[in-house]
């Protein structure tokens, strides 16, 4: 068997986001948010997948949720899975809008219900943290939580290190599957046992994708191959402006010191290999 990569956005719409989909993304939400009973999610409705969210750049990361819980307490949950750095405003502003634009104007603000934004990242978005999931909301100085209304959820993958053997919670193997299940010819046995994730596999099998699928799939990792591409030329041409940079400016104060010491611009020319019209500018 050969599995697609569920971190591309096409993939993990078809995998959490489709109308057979229920059960597998039910049982991923709740294991990330580590929600049980009486808190457990128990019914969820996808607000057309493939809608564009309301920022430009996320329309094929993102997946809108409305979830209910055993309570009867409604969230919308927000899912991205997102491939480009220096988002993490895009991600808060996105939460932010979700909560607001669920009442229109003159509405009671009784009517707004808990936002829950969770984003799966394929880098390490906070490199001071070791824990693999981290979860933010509103908190005073004291530490004291202002509001539960609003929560961003984060999961790292290259920080999980676990091995299939060593996979004992839902999270964890549902995390392995994110990280590794375009790395594996079968399904650990150690996941083959949980129906939602087994299910999460089939639907990953590339023998279960139409040609067209494929081909849009192949779409994807490529648009992501040249993401990658484009941020480590851009980071290759950055560290090298900064050392011609560097050398530039140790020059001039090479430069300036020995003007300062009574040598002429001339001999500060040969001395430094600076041109004429350089050395002229730095002369106190």
């Amino acid at each position: 068997m050969q599995f697609l990569n569920p971190r591309t956005d096409f993939a993990f719409k078809k995998i959490f986001g489709s109308a057979d989909s229920k059960d597998i993304l039910l049982s991923f939400l709740n294991a990330i948010l580590n929600l049980k009973s009486p808190y457990a999610i128990v019914d969820i409705t996808i607000v057309d997948p493939y809608q564009a969210p309301k920022i430009a750049g996320l329309k094929h990361s993102y997946l809108d949720v409305k979830a209910v819980d055993e309570n009867g307490k409604s969230y919308i949950i927000e899912m991205q899975v997102l491939n480009v750095e220096s988002f993490e405003k895009r991600i808060l502003y996105n939460a932010c809008k979700g909560y607001a634009n669920q009442i229109s104007k003159g509405e009671d603000y009784h009517l707004l219900t808990d936002v829950i934004a969770i984003t799966v990242t394929n880098f390490v978005l906070f490199p001071e943290r070791s824990s693999v999931i981290s979860k933010y909301k509103l908190r005073a100085e004291d530490g004291d939580v202002y509001c539960d209304d609003l929560e961003l959820v984060f999961a790292e993958l290259p920080k999980f290190e676990l091995s299939h053997e060593q996979l004992e919670s839902i999270v964890d193997k549902w995390l392995f599957f994110l990280k590794h299940a375009d790395d594996l010819t079968m399904i650990p046995d150690s996941l083959s046992n949980v129906p939602e994730i087994k299910r999460a596999f089939d639907i990953a099998n590339r023998a279960s994708w139409t040609q067209k699928e494929l081909e849009e799939q192949e779409r994807y990792e490529i648009t992501i191959q040249d993401q990658r591409g484009a941020i480590s030329l851009a980071e290759k041409k950055a560290a090298e402006k900064g050392k011609t940079e560097g050398k530039m400016e140790g020059l001039e104060a090479v430069a300036i010191n020995l003007l300062r010491s009574g040598m002429s611009q001339e001999q500060v020319v040969k001395m430094t290999g600076l041109n004429a019209v350089q050395v002229a500018a730095l002369k106190p």
